[in-house]
């Protein structure tokens, strides 16, 4: 009889060890997921603010004094985006929470159609 719940609790120790990387694996992937998402927000972010500030310098002349031409007209793009990025970076403007949460709400909802999605079909059988 002890040679029996020796086994069972060792059955039970593998099983919860199973469970635990499990779990680790999960959250390891919803780390992710939340990182890659608060990326893209940042980017959108930036990308934004880069569009709102463009027409600011599409006011500002080119000064001959520093080169001017059309080298410059062609990096003053460049400039922009770099300072969307910066701007992002030091805290934003307040949408890149807005659309972390957004997107993860979308991502659960799709990852929720193609369990019942998946689940239909294995009920049917089709």
């Amino acid at each position: 009889m002890s040679n029996l719940g020796v086994t069972a609790t060792q059955n039970l120790l593998q099983a919860a060890k199973g469970q635990a990387s499990i779990d680790a694996v999960k959250k390891s992937a919803d780390n992710l997921k939340q990182g890659r998402t608060a990326q893209a927000a940042k980017d959108f972010e930036a990308v934004f603010v880069s569009e709102m500030i463009k027409p600011m310098f599409e006011t500002i002349g080119v000064d001959e004094t520093f080169g001017g031409g059309k080298g410059e007209e062609v990096f003053r793009g460049l400039l922009v985006q770099e300072y969307g990025k910066i701007i992002s970076n030091q805290g934003g403007i307040g949408i890149a929470s807005a659309i972390q949460a957004e997107l993860l709400k979308s991502q659960e909802h799709s990852q929720q159609m193609s369990t019942a999605a998946a689940t239909t079909v294995t009920t049917t059988g089709e």
